[in-house]
């Protein structure tokens, strides 16, 4: 049976969550996996395809925007290595990470809780915990895979600038006050402005047009925004 890929472990690790009550989210500030449940403190999941030392300093990093990280890999084979070593569940212990198995066993993967978060609590950043769970509620539904590499992520900015590039392919052209009302983005004209993905063309002044550029990244990343419904 071929090795299970990081994006394979995502999905059932979602399910497993949400199973919980969570709501989940990928690729949130370089962590693969957030939950948040109701005002509960986030959870963050780190997922690898087998468990590796720089899985583990990667989950430490973590825990300055969160108290409840968890390592998920793959179950192995034999039930006294991997995961399952004792010394690796002590570890986790000793550290304060949850510990997830993933098995594909009888074809459709499940997964075990082989360790939960402890009390181990590390000086936090509280400005990275800010970004973070701002970005969380920002983000409109999950719209990336965890555990992707070598493709363009959809963060909150993104699908804003999204938002805006979709009303100006609507309308033809729109002011920054006229787009932050139909979008109720606030931050509107600082987007069109700083113009970061070079999506916007300036036809005079205070009014915007989408560019070549912006045309194409509605065609590829349709789907990854929820548009504007208009009246």
């Amino acid at each position: 049976m071929a090795p299970m890929a990081e994006t394979d472990l995502a999905l059932p690790v979602k399910a497993f969550l949400e199973g919980l009550g969570y709501e989940v989210k990928s690729e949130v500030e370089g962590c693969d996996l957030v939950a948040r449940r109701g005002d509960e403190p986030p959870v963050v999941v780190e997922l690898k395809q087998r468990l590796t030392l720089g899985l583990v300093l990667q989950a430490v990093d973590r825990l300055a925007v969160a108290e409840l990280v968890y390592l998920a890999v793959p179950a192995e084979a034999r039930r006294d290595t991997g995961p399952y070593d004792r010394r690796v569940r002590k570890l986790c212990r000793l550290i304060g990470f949850g510990l997830l198995v993933i098995a594909r066993r009888t074809g459709r993967p499940t997964v075990e809780v082989l360790e939960e978060p402890g009390p181990y609590r590390p000086r936090q950043d509280p400005r990275r915990r800010r970004r973070l769970l701002r970005e969380f509620d920002r983000r409109q539904g999950d719209p990336n895979i965890a555990g992707s590499t070598g493709v363009k992520l959809v963060t909150a900015y993104r699908q804003a600038a999204l938002r805006l590039a979709d009303v100006l392919n609507r309308q033809g052209s729109a002011s920054p006050r006229e787009l932050a009302a139909a979008t109720g983005i606030t931050d509107a004209a600082r987007i069109l402005q700083r113009d970061v993905y070079g999506w916007f063309a300036r036809l005079e002044r205070g009014r915007y047009t989408l560019s070549p550029a912006g045309f194409t990244a509605l065609d590829a990343f349709r789907g990854s925004f929820a548009g504007v419904d208009q009246d």
